[in-house]
């Protein structure tokens, strides 16, 4: 099945890596202080461990997310996994300002429909109405692909006066 995709974002593997990194560096500092005995009570090593466990979960899902590639299609922007982020006809705005609540170097879309909660760490995010894109990515190419979104807003703005 052959489907046009009018941009393709992938994270760069610099990028991956050192956000990888950063996330096991901490969960290694994090446990090496949960199991230094004269520095932590016993009383604070259970939930010290759980936390250094927990961020080095998250440097694995950042690892696993940022494998994929973001497709913006005619139908929608999705993931190279198949999964629909956001369909093209419940995307009511796009929202790059300095003070929007996104992820860095990205955008959030502004759905028209709530939609349940997924999170790809570094990807991608989305939570009811919102869908944040950004986090390892570029910014230029986020911002090529916010510019190819919101002229197809536009567009379909001027088709619904007409």
């Amino acid at each position: 099945m052959s489907e046009e995709i009018l941009a393709r974002i992938t994270a760069s593997p610099v990028r991956r890596w050192f956000g990888v990194c950063v996330l096991l560096a901490l969960a290694l500092a994090v446990l090496s202080i949960a199991f230094t005995p004269e520095e932590v009570a016993l009383t604070r090593r259970l939930p010290l461990t759980l936390l250094g466990l927990a961020v080095a979960g998250a440097g694995l899902g950042l690892y696993r997310a940022t494998a994929l590639a973001l497709e913006l299609t005619p139908q929608g922007l999705r993931d190279s996994s198949g999964r629909m982020i956001a369909p093209m006809e419940q995307i009511l705005g796009v929202d790059r300002g300095t003070f929007a609540f996104k992820p860095s170097n990205g955008f959030v879309l502004k759905l028209g429909a709530k939609y349940g909660l997924v999170l790809r760490p570094g990807l991608y995010w989305r939570i009811g109405k919102r869908a944040g894109i950004g986090g390892v990515l570029q910014g230029a190419e986020t911002k090529q692909m916010a510019d190819i979104i919101a002229v197809i807003l536009a567009e379909r703005a001027a088709q619904d006066q007409a």
